[in-house]
């Protein structure tokens, strides 16, 4: 059995439901129950909860995605319940930049390392390769491009300050783990209230980028490793909620129990039980069913 969520412009159709429910049928699956969902309160209005026999989550997603459009999606395999462990990408996830691409505005660079990060978020490049290369082209930067780059461009996403400050006040474990940088990701970490970060270091020295990095390269492998370690703390029976957008995030979206992709590459897309393609990050709350007398602004 499947529980589906999801967030439609239209709200409830009957003949969308019909034809959901028919697509569903000619691949064997039946669609049991359509209802608004009993908790979530005002949060709930324009929400859809369905129940679906069988055990394909990709195939609900496409199936509803073919059907409604919607602007967001949660598919879970069991009842859906308030995370206790939140695990976010940062770049154009919980911030609206790239902020290596930002950066490389500063060095006259934008267009050649937008260009690599592009191919390496769509999961064309290699991850470590195209970060170093990326990396090695800032040398000579003065740190202080970094300060005004934070101060003069980077934002958090629409409904990333409410997403995390709710979930930490219903007692969920926040973590940011990034492919990009401490010099950014701990300034935006207590911007938006996350409790720990994980990311990668830029080598500087004499105030200017050396053109590499410090310790051990935060990847895909490293974020998926962060979610497990941190849901083994809170022991058995914790759930996990994970956004991202791009390649590199898809073994962490993978391995959470909720794994969201926001306004994400195909790849990400695919790999997703969750999905907000329009609209804030604030309809993941919705999709939980927290009410919006809970939501915390930040």
């Amino acid at each position: 059995m499947l529980i589906a969520r999801l967030i439609a412009e239209t709200g409830i159709s009957e003949t969308r439901l019909d034809a959901l429910a028919a697509q569903l049928a000619g691949a064997g699956v039946p669609l049991t129950t359509a209802a608004m969902p009993e908790e979530g309160g005002d949060a709930g209005e324009g929400v859809l909860e369905l129940q679906v026999g069988g055990d394909d989550p990709a195939a609900l997603l496409d199936a509803i995605d073919a059907v409604f459009a919607p602007d967001a999606t949660l598919v879970s395999s069991g009842p859906i319940t308030i995370p206790q462990l939140f695990v976010s990408d940062m770049d154009s996830t919980m911030i609206d930049q790239e902020c290596i691409d930002e950066l490389a505005d500063y060095a006259g660079l934008k267009p050649q390392i937008a260009a690599i990060t592009e191919r390496a978020m769509q999961g064309e490049l290699d991850f470590e390769a195209a970060l170093r290369e990326r990396v090695a082209l800032l040398a000579g930067l003065e740190e202080g491009a970094i300060h005004a780059c934070l101060s003069d461009r980077i934002t958090a996403t629409p409904g990333a300050r409410t997403l995390v400050a709710t979930l930490a006040a219903l007692g969920a474990r926040t973590v940011l783990v990034t492919g990009g940088f401490h010099h950014f990701a701990d300034p935006v970490a207590e911007m938006l209230g996350f409790h720990r970060v994980v990311g990668n270091r830029l080598a500087v020295a004499s105030g200017k980028l050396t053109g590499g990095l410090v310790g051990p390269i935060t990847d895909s492998a490293v974020k998926a490793a962060v979610l497990r370690e941190e849901l083994g703390v809170l022991g058995k029976g914790a759930h996990s909620l994970a956004t991202g957008d791009g390649a590199n995030d898809i073994p962490m979206i993978e391995a959470a129990h909720y794994g969201f992709a926001y306004r994400a590459k195909p790849k990400a897309r695919a790999a997703a039980n969750g999905r907000v393609d329009r609209g804030d990050l604030t309809a993941v709350l919705r999709l939980l069913g927290v009410p919006r007398a809970e939501w915390q602004h930040g």
